[in-house]
């Protein structure tokens, strides 16, 4: 794993560091403060009523078995948006429970000779728990934001495919790009960042057990120089160089107002593209982000808010997706009704196909269809009972799905979800026996698997598309740019720069730098 190309890989990765870090940074933080405002009053408050207690701490409880992925994807559907919000709320709900309890457990162990004291001495109520209560619970109560501090450092890293920036970014694309240098960056930061969080509120806590204002203070302010350390790391990673764009920009030569960003799915051949967009921008001296990893039904959604300014769909999605459609039409007039209804929609414009087609296929060991006799769809029906079937969880739950059912009649004896790149794994070990792959995969061109035929056409075009937000439309110049990209890139050549990543394991902005540019 750690060859001489792990090692060069690193720097570049570090690059993006200040940006994931810290968004990291301020997704744990803040989550933990509104924590710690909303739980410690409430563990007061709980803490002398026993049943209105068992009320909050179930409710605390029922939160905390949410799985982190079912918990942004319902903050997601109830804000109605993508991106910090949602990732936000949902960390702040984790925080509740461990702080909440170690609140109410402190408030219910103080020596009752302490209260009994402090009554004597003729405190009123307000002043018993500010002179007595809290300071003795303060250790108790510290050590339930440690543990919530883990969970939240940890929980954040889920925030990617929801579109907030995290330590995540790494960990998923790592994975979707086979990027062991990717992944290895954002597990050290992202532990490393759990550890130090943990150690200093372990100072704080040493200091409500001594009475140290010394300890206190000294562990505030080294929280503090962890929550500013990526403002640090970005002035000095600006200080080292300005971009040919941002040069521009303090000429006067061109004014942006703010950043475009580019935004995609999670999957290789979408951060291939993400990094071909970004630099076709930069030729036209635009100043642009990333956020990729986006989910199929967020993505259009982020485009259609502003969220993000360009990205590449599939016409196939955005017919059976965001259209409802299930009608099977030609490849141009899908083209022209998708472009139609989503600058009616949302003022989104569609620029065109890229030229190469990414449909969705079945896929089989070539040995294992051969043995069955099995080329097409229709030739799997018989045998499907009898087999494993494994694809991204969406695929399931999208009409294309619906539609091969309907076709078909294809049932399968097994289906398995898990993620696009252990797919091809999961089939040459015999875990499964099908998989639903992309065209454009370089891993099906090895020879080892065989495509099946659709001859019934239940599975629509997937012609890729560029599709750009309202606000970059009205930039002319870039726009102009982006549309020269419109039937540049065939599906073999896609197919090749998706195969650098997957089977050769090249960086994506090398597998980028293959596709063509468009003319000026």
């Amino acid at each position: 794993m750690f060859t001489e190309e792990f090692w060069t890989r690193i720097p570049h990765q570090l690059t993006y560091l200040p940006d994931r870090l810290g968004g990291h940074v301020f997704l744990a933080f803040t989550s933990i403060l509104a924590g710690v405002l909303i739980s410690i009053p409430l563990g007061i408050f709980c803490s002398r009523r026993p049943q209105v207690e068992r009320v909050a701490v179930t409710i605390a409880n029922i939160i905390q078995t949410i799985p982190g992925m079912a918990l942004l994807a319902i903050m997601v559907f109830a804000l109605d948006q993508t991106g910090v919000a949602p990732a936000w709320i949902a960390l702040v709900l984790y925080s509740i429970l461990p702080i909440l309890r170690n609140t109410i457990a402190g408030m219910q162990t103080v020596d009752p000779g302490c209260l009994e004291a402090a009554d004597g001495i003729g405190l009123n109520k307000w002043q018993r728990l500010r002179i007595v209560e809290l300071p003795l619970a303060a250790p108790t109560i510290i050590a339930g934001v440690r543990t919530a501090s883990a969970w939240v450092v940890g929980a954040a890293t889920l925030a990617y495919p929801v579109g907030a920036t995290s330590l995540g970014d790494y960990i998923f694309a790592g994975l979707q790009t086979s990027n062991e240098a990717a992944l290895m960056v954002g597990c050290v930061f992202s532990a490393g960042l759990a550890l130090v969080l943990d150690m200093l509120l372990g100072g704080l806590e040493k200091a409500s057990q001594k009475r140290s204002p010394a300890w206190a203070l000294g562990s505030v302010g080294c929280l503090l120089l962890v929550a500013v350390s990526p403002l640090l790391l970005k002035a000095m990673q600006e200080q080292k160089s300005l971009t040919p764009a941002k040069e521009l920009v303090a000429s006067g030569a061109f004014v942006q107002e703010e950043p475009y960003v580019v935004g995609g799915k999670a999957f290789t051949e979408q951060y291939i593209l993400i990094d071909h967009l970004r630099t076709v921008l930069a030729e036209e001296n635009r100043i642009t982000e990333v956020k990729p990893g986006l989910g199929s039904a967020v993505v259009l959604q982020s485009l259609e808010r502003g969220e993000i300014d360009c990205y590449v769909d599939y016409t196939g999605t955005l017919w059976a997706t965001a259209m409802e459609r299930e009608d099977n039409v030609s490849t141009a007039e899908m083209m022209i009704d998708i472009a139609t209804y989503l600058k009616e929609k949302s003022g989104v414009l569609a620029l065109g196909p890229l030229g190469f087609r990414n449909d969705y296929v079945f896929a089989m060991r070539k040995k294992q269809a051969d043995e069955l006799g099995i080329k097409s769809l229709d030739d799997l029906v018989p045998h499907a009972e009898d087999l494993t079937a494994a694809c991204e969880i969406e695929f399931w739950s999208r009409p294309e799905w619906q539609a091969v059912q309907a076709k078909y009649g294809l049932r399968f004896g097994t289906t398995k979800s898990m993620d696009s790149t252990l797919m091809y794994g999961a089939l040459s070990r015999g875990d499964a026996d099908v998989i639903v792959a992309y065209r454009t995969d370089g891993r099906l061109a090895s020879g080892e698997f065989v495509e099946l035929d659709d001859p019934r056409f239940a599975l629509p075009p997937y012609d890729a598309v560029l599709l750009v937000s309202p606000r970059l439309a009205k930039d002319r110049a870039a726009t102009e740019k982006l549309r020269k990209m419109v039937n540049t890139i065939s599906t073999e050549r896609m197919r090749k720069a998706n195969g650098m990543v997957d089977i050769d394991e090249r960086p994506v902005a090398e597998a980028a730098e293959t596709l063509p540019k468009p003319t000026s």
